[in-house]
């Protein structure tokens, strides 16, 4: 069984379902099977993942939102539990060999550090086999990988090297080593990949295709789409293309000047999704191979999205991913500057919202609004030769936690009612074997949909959906619950395949029974307490942190990868960073500590005989301060920084050596919440990343370290620290 799963990508994306990019591989996959166009997800990342490995709504399995902003209710605290095995614990035990490659993201924060536990990793969850990355996102041209539990930099002295296709080898050697060395066993292999989710990183060949193609704009490609939709029947005749959000700019009243670097952030997104199918065909060509020389029958599964295509771009677009992470949405103007560099490492790019609206025709809305299709509406294709019909159209309503029973079933395994001695969760998922022979009526009859407070209920044709009112772009909107930015809207998707038209005044009795049904299926799945992007998530409804109160920390060469949320933080305030080192009679070179990477971070390092240190904020800002020379011997060099005060402000740096003051500079901003959420960790003796500085990949300190000690000098006042708190939200909700 080859089960594939891609990320941020929307209903409208694929050619095989009216897009603009052509996908091979998924369209063989149709060929040889079927298609379904009412099948749905969470309408974000880790809830998706959560209940199609597990068949269990989002919510049961605690994964209520992302790992990166979960609290302490039940709901959202990020801990998948024992009481919901995954498929790969339930095959594995049942004789399957299995393996995960590409993106997990199911892994709390506080255990994705090296001590551990690992029993949330996918090597703990049932998979003999992983390769990949552990949280939300990743620069394909120097991704933060782990092979099992440890990290490895695969990118390391190769020029030509992307995640994707990294990804594709692996598996396809894996499926091999399977055939050869245990023929008659089964297998199961999840892959993954964190590819379309933003940085849009692909080879510039690749991208360069479809230049020229999108000068239209995304009020044009919306249309086209719609068309081709149409066209080839994956939406029913008479369909509605649903209305631009007032929110979301028209083409025409977009700015000309800025209209190319629109156009190559498509261009970019495109011919990543056509590199990224690619190399997936090669995964599925594997999985063929070994059928026809074992004479089996692979199962394949290939969902095209987690969540419906990503806004959270902003309007113009975005160069620097840890820039809109942290809430400053750039200048358009740098954009035009840094056009050409789109897709490559020297960027981390994400398209305008507008091009997320476009390829998610003809619906409404987008990633993270669970309460319109736009969001949880993603194609799937399936093939089995020997039990699937070939080229065949299904329009029953399924939900990803459908995923997990129909596997069991096509493995004629009857899910155990207890594993490893626990008593487990019963199914919220039914198998879809039975749509396999005909189209017609769906086995699901409901399915509740909630997501940061936009929340739906389908039942037998009817839906009802309340949009609560923050779009996702602008990352720290509170609402009120049932208030005045609320409205509940009522559509009968049976007939009205679009959520077009609106029959909540027409219909009010009907309306309140669809709310009634929520709220019961809310009250039993853990929905509540329902929370938004302004929802407490620290204090008593934090969830644990590896450092808890501690602001000095001392560390050494054994400290290599480690994530952001395990380091101490030096955001906010004023900090000291200081090395003791030993030199020998040949000088020394390289980076004795780092945080972050090129896109935001800092790091102290050594070249031609003195220490220096750099700080870069957003990629826009790099500061770089030198040190008096450094003889050979013991020597401790200290950076101090004299903070101004307040949220993401400046202050004055000074590096000194054992005692002697070196130059110092004023910045004025840092980074106020996170320097990366793709990956980029804190390192001593070596940058395992993308390089923080002026120095290449993997420059590793040729000086003795003897210790690095990070301290926070000084906590933000009241104000300034509900500020970060809140601010997290901010982070987190660009990553997802």
């Amino acid at each position: 069984m080859l089960l594939i799963m891609l990320d941020d990508v929307g209903f409208g994306s694929m050619s095989t379902f009216g897009g603009p990019v052509p996908t091979p591989a998924l369209q063989r996959v149709a060929d040889a099977g079927l298609t379904y166009n009412q099948f749905h997800t969470t309408a974000l990342c880790s809830p998706t993942r959560a209940a199609l490995l597990t068949g269990r709504h989002h919510h049961r399995v605690h994964m209520g939102g992302i790992t990166e902003i979960a609290n302490s209710y039940p709901g959202y605290d990020s801990a998948l539990p024992p009481e919901a095995a995954t498929v790969a614990q339930v095959l594995r035990l049942s004789g399957y060999s299995t393996a995960c490659f590409g993106k997990w993201h199911l892994t709390p924060s506080w255990e994705q550090g090296p001590a551990g536990p690992f029993d949330r990793w996918p090597t703990g969850l049932g998979f003999d086999r992983f390769y990949g990355i552990i949280g939300a996102e990743a620069s394909q041209w120097e991704p933060a990988v782990y092979d099992q539990t440890t990290p490895v930099s695969p990118h390391v002295g190769r020029s030509d090297y992307h995640l994707t296709e990294d990804l594709a080898d692996k598996a396809v050697d894996w499926i091999a080593r399977q055939r050869a060395t245990a023929p008659d066993r089964p297998w199961f292999c999840y892959f993954s990949t964190p590819a379309v989710h933003a940085p849009h990183h692909a080879p510039r060949d690749w991208i360069d295709r479809f230049a020229g193609q999108f000068d239209g704009g995304w009020d044009e490609l919306r249309e086209a789409i719609y068309q081709r939709q149409l066209d080839i029947g994956v939406i029913p005749a008479g369909t509605a293309n649903t209305a631009r959000p007032d929110q979301v700019p028209a083409w025409d009243d977009y700015p000309e000047r800025f209209r190319p670097v629109a156009a190559r952030l498509m261009e970019c997104f495109a011919g990543f999704l056509a590199h990224t199918d690619h190399h997936i065909g090669r995964v599925i060509d594997a999985a063929r191979a070994a059928d026809a020389q074992d004479n089996t029958d692979t199962l394949i599964i290939y969902l095209t999205g987690d969540n419906g295509a990503s806004a959270e771009g902003t309007i113009h677009g975005a160069w620097s991913a840890p820039s809109f992470q942290n809430g400053i949405h750039e200048d358009p103007e740098w954009l035009l500057e840094h056009l050409d560099d789109f897709g490559t490492a020297r960027c981390e790019n994400h398209f305008n919202v507008g091009w997320a609206w476009a390829l998610d025709a003809p619906f409404q809305w987008m990633k993270q609004v669970a309460s319109h299709f736009g969001g949880t509406r993603n194609g799937l294709a399936l093939s089995w030769p020997t039990h699937v019909p070939a080229g065949g159209l299904r329009t029953q309503f399924h939900h990803v936690v459908d995923i997990a029973p129909t596997i069991y079933a096509a493995a004629g395994i009857t899910p155990p009612t207890h594993v490893n001695g626990i008593e487990q969760l019963d199914f919220d998922g039914v198998p879809m074997d039975y749509s396999f022979a005909a189209d017609g009526p769906s086995t699901r009859s409901t399915q509740y949909f909630e997501i940061l407070g936009n929340r739906a209920i389908y039942h037998d044709g009817w839906i009802a959906s309340c949009f609560h009112g923050r779009v996702p772009w602008i990352r720290m909107q509170a609402y009120e619950f049932d208030g005045p930015d609320e409205r509940w809207e009522l559509y009968n998707v049976a007939n009205d395949f679009s959520q077009s038209v609106d029959l909540a005044a027409e219909q009010p009795e009907r309306l309140a029974m669809m709310r009634d049904l929520f709220d019961r299926e809310a009250r039993r799945n853990g929905v509540y307490p329902l929370r938004d992007a302004g929802s407490p998530r620290n204090g008593p409804l934090s969830v644990p942190h590896t450092l808890g109160g501690r602001t000095r920390m001392v560390y050494g060469t054994a400290h290599v990868r480690l994530p952001e949320s395990t380091v101490i933080n030096l955001k906010n305030c004023s900090w000291r960073i200081s090395a003791s080192i030993t030199v020998d009679s040949d000088g020394a070179e390289g980076v004795i500590a780092c945080q972050g990477g090129n896109m935001s971070g800092w790091s102290l390092w050594l070249e031609h005989g003195s220490a220096k240190f750099t700080y870069n904020c957003f990629g826009h800002d790099i500061t770089t301060i030198t040190s008096p020379p450094i003889e050979p011997g013991q020597h401790r060099i200290v950076v101090d920084f004299a903070y101004d005060g307040g949220f993401g402000a400046g202050g004055v740096m000074v590096i000194s050596v054992d005692g002697i003051t070196g130059e110092g500079a004023r910045i004025e901003r840092t980074v106020p919440l996170v320097y990366s959420m793709s990956g980029e960790t804190f390192d001593v003796g070596i940058d395992t990343g993308s390089p923080v500085g002026p120095y290449p990949h993997d420059y590793r300190c040729t000086a003795t370290i003897d210790e690095v000690v990070l301290e926070r000098l000084s906590e933000p006042d009241p104000a300034i620290a509900a500020l970060v708190a809140e601010g997290m939200w901010r982070a987190g909700l660009s990553t997802q």
